[in-house]
């Protein structure tokens, strides 16, 4: 089945779970990182991938919109919760409390999102997405198992799920005017001073050095399919489905993250791990047969018309390129 013949609801659930599986899968790279500073590799990372998203923008014809101060906070926030503070937690945490420990909190997060998002967008939350996400959270925990840490390695995870949560829902409304691609390019870019200052404070002027050569081959990497694929492919999806149902698909981070160290020799996923990708994918079936009713009539996104205020300013082929 070609792209051209799927309905935009189905492209949208294909970004949701592609998007997840680029996060997942990266696990085994950031390994390679560990010895190199926190906030210099995700401002080179940053930096790279912003690069990339406007010389994107720029060949596509996409015309760089000019945000209002409203979507400017909005855009800052949606830097500060989704990339600064969200790799600031994650290694706190990760400091503090195993890794399985970690992911089994994360792996609540599209619960949260089937309970708050709705509420957001004035609706409540439907039976069989609810059901569908405590099956995912379930299937995630059973992949990731239930490790230990400190009381505050605990805090930390949880401040991370709620960054991840803040990463899609901030994104939502600026959606219709922006469109995802403005939103990855946009975004990436104001997290690399939000990054420089939290460096320069954390780890003075030494937070940037040289990478070596695995290491720069992970942070391209980490830059490239993680964040500027992801990133695009996960705000893509928001354009074409409701938030709760894409958040589904982030039971699929611990699933490949296990897989992931199958493919590079780090590891075999256990049958533990086998049966809770399994429960995952049983959560994620309900989930997209329990969506709302009507929500076909609703499928194409006003992230995928025209603004026609800024129409005559953009190129003619900038509608394809969302």
């Amino acid at each position: 089945m070609s792209l051209s013949s799927m309905s935009p609801r189905s492209i949208g659930l294909v970004c949701a779970a592609s998007a997840q599986a680029l996060i997942g899968a990266a696990a085994g790279v950031s390994a390679v990182l560990q010895g190199y500073p926190v906030t210099g590799g995700q401002l080179l990372r940053y930096a790279l991938a912003a690069v990339v998203l406007f010389a994107v923008l720029r060949l596509r014809g996409v015309s760089l919109l000019r945000p209002t101060r409203r979507e400017l906070v909005r855009l800052g926030l949606l830097a500060l919760s989704g990339q600064t503070l969200f790799n600031l937690f994650l290694f706190a945490a990760l400091d503090r409390a195993d890794p399985a420990t970690v992911g089994s909190v994360l792996g609540a997060t599209p619960l949260l999102l089937v309970l708050v998002a709705p509420f957001l967008g004035g609706r409540r939350p439907t039976g069989p997405v609810l059901l569908a996400a405590v099956v995912v959270v379930a299937g995630a925990g059973l992949v990731q198992g239930f490790g230990g840490g400190t009381a505050l390695g605990l805090v930390f995870a949880c401040a991370v799920a709620v960054c991840e949560m803040g990463f899609t829902l901030i994104a939502v409304p600026l959606l219709p005017r922006l469109g995802a691609w403005r939103i990855a390019a946009y975004a990436t870019a104001m997290a690399i001073p939000q990054m420089a200052v939290v460096g320069l404070f954390t780890d003075g002027a030494e937070f940037v050095r040289m990478p070596t050569g695995a290491e720069f081959a992970a942070l391209v990497y980490l830059a490239l399919p993680l964040t500027a694929g992801a990133f695009l492919l996960w705000y893509s999806a928001l354009a074409r489905v409701e938030p709760e149902q894409a958040g589904l698909f982030m039971g699929l981070v611990p699933v490949t993250a296990a897989m992931s160290g199958l493919v590079l020799g780090t590891g075999a996923p256990t049958p533990g791990q086998f049966a809770g990708a399994l429960v995952v994918g049983v959560g994620v079936v309900i989930g997209m047969r329990g969506g709302r009713a009507g929500s076909a009539e609703q499928e194409v996104s006003a992230a995928e018309r025209p603004d026609p205020a800024a129409a005559r300013h953009r190129a003619p082929a900038e509608t394809l390129a969302r």
